[in-house]
């Protein structure tokens, strides 16, 4: 097995990483009430699984985290040059950024060194610190709340479809599965986004949040809603972990080339 294969089975583990983070996150809003995002759900699941499942969280997301990034710097997915495809090509480079810093968080939690907090909150702490900080978090809520409506033009379009398998993209279930999960992550990131311009307006950082901040946010049944979206998202992760139609990262080439520069 060549290098780009095996990246690219590892890739398969990430998927299936991404969706059991999401199935936990479902979990926990509507049978208990909890609100948590990817980083909790992953300290939610070290707790339970241990150092092992840890691992091979963090190889996953490792794994995925690169692929996407890779996607992002030379098109894997074939998004085009145009103004569209230039922005899948960014979110796929955030994305992959955001994965990273997940398996960097499973890591943490294996070493014991990991620290608790929002992400988004934390960064608004730090941006309102600064002069004009208010604009740069202002800035940041607009582009929580592009990738919101991306997000949900997904889920209206199911133009997700087309990565997948075609004989599996025709199941009905498959296709309302990823429809429900867009959705409610479009939800997430919009309303992330209005508390974020609101935290920036206000100049008052406990306004902002991520996703356990906007689950914490929303009142019954609105939160049960969004959870029960967010568990078919997770459940649609599965089914790309399985059926995703994925191009190898040209890893081997890269290998050979810099072994042939030493």
């Amino acid at each position: 097995m060549t290098a780009s294969s095996r990246l690219t089975a590892l890739t398969r583990i990430g998927f299936a990483t991404r969706g059991l983070l999401y199935i936990v996150i479902a979990m926990l809003i509507m049978r208990t009430g909890r609100a948590e995002d990817p980083s909790g759900a992953i300290e939610y699941l070290g707790r339970g699984g241990g150092q092992l499942l840890l691992a091979v969280i963090a190889l996953g997301l490792t794994a995925y985290g690169i692929w996407r990034l890779a996607d992002a710097a030379l098109d894997l997915e074939r998004h085009g040059s145009d103004r569209k495809g230039a922005a899948e090509r960014v979110g796929a480079g955030v994305s992959g950024a955001i994965h990273l810093f997940l398996a960097w968080q499973a890591v943490a939690l294996m070493r014991g060194t990991a620290s608790a907090g929002d992400g988004t909150q934390e960064s608004a702490r730090t941006a309102l610190q600064l002069p004009g900080g208010w604009a740069l978090v202002l800035f940041g809520a607009f582009v929580l709340a592009g990738l919101g409506v991306v997000q949900l033009a997904k889920a209206a379009k199911g133009s997700f479809l087309r990565y997948l398998d075609p004989a599996v993209a025709r199941r009905s279930w498959v296709q309302w599965s990823g429809r429900a999960g867009y959705a409610a992550r479009g939800l997430v990131f919009l309303i992330s986004g209005y508390l974020l311009a609101r935290a920036g307006l206000e100049e008052q950082v406990d306004e902002a949040g991520g996703m356990a901040r906007v689950l914490a946010w929303l009142t019954n049944p609105y939160d049960l809603i969004v959870g029960a979206g967010l568990l078919a998202f997770g459940l649609f992760s599965l089914v790309e972990a399985r059926h995703r139609q994925l191009h190898d990262v040209p890893v081997d080439g890269a290998i050979r080339r810099a072994t042939r520069w030493r």
